[in-house]
């Protein structure tokens, strides 16, 4: 029988990548803990928000607990985004808003240059016990590209390549993805730890 994982998330996008590069794990999502709360992001980095949901979710189960905080960094933004990547266009998760808006922001800038960033904490029984980060560098494309993926993944090319991750498809993206690059350090660590 896999060990379980549970994914601090609701987000069944970010679950099924998660469950593809982990397959030596039952990883489940918020669905299996009863009552789960929701966890407001207050941190202002990407490691206090992951850290947050990984510790209050990993007090209401004995599993251990994964939660992924991860975002867009766009450098003539200032690093907008950022841990407000998911909310950027004012609401929650709405994709169709975050991408208007990242290309209204982004109209006649010159500097392209972006980045995926991704820090991953585990969890066990209110204690963290190892985080991890990982970043895809890239530039934002003047128009969306390819229905794959989620969030802004049609807008963002990741550099050596010409095609956006919405056009690249999912076994690409999740070889070379700033979650797939943390999640090699979660790997590494199972391994040794679990």
């Amino acid at each position: 029988m896999k060990p379980r994982l549970i994914v601090a998330t609701r987000n069944a996008h970010k679950v099924d990548e998660i469950r593809a590069i982990l397959s030596d794990f039952d990883v489940c999502d918020l669905s299996a803990v009863e009552n789960p709360p929701v966890v407001e992001e207050t941190g202002i980095t990407f490691l206090e928000n992951a850290t947050l949901k990984a510790v209050a979710m990993s007090e209401l189960t004995d599993a251990l607990v994964l939660s992924d905080d991860s975002g867009l960094e766009v450098d003539a933004l200032g690093g907008e985004p950022g841990v407000y990547s998911s909310r950027y266009g004012g609401e929650e998760g709405n994709d169709a808003l975050n991408n208007a808006k990242l290309l209204k922001e982004m109209a006649g800038r010159r500097d392209r240059t972006a980045r995926f960033r991704c820090v991953i904490v585990l969890a066990r029984e209110g204690q963290v016990l190892a985080d991890f980060s990982g970043a895809v560098e890239g530039r934002i494309a003047d128009e969306g590209a390819g229905t794959g993926g989620f969030g802004y993944d049609p807008f963002f090319v990741p550099v050596g390549f010409e095609a956006s991750f919405g056009e690249l498809g999912e076994k690409i993206k999740n070889t070379l993805s700033h979650r797939a690059r943390a999640l090699e350090g979660v790997k590494g660590w199972l391994a040794d730890n679990i």
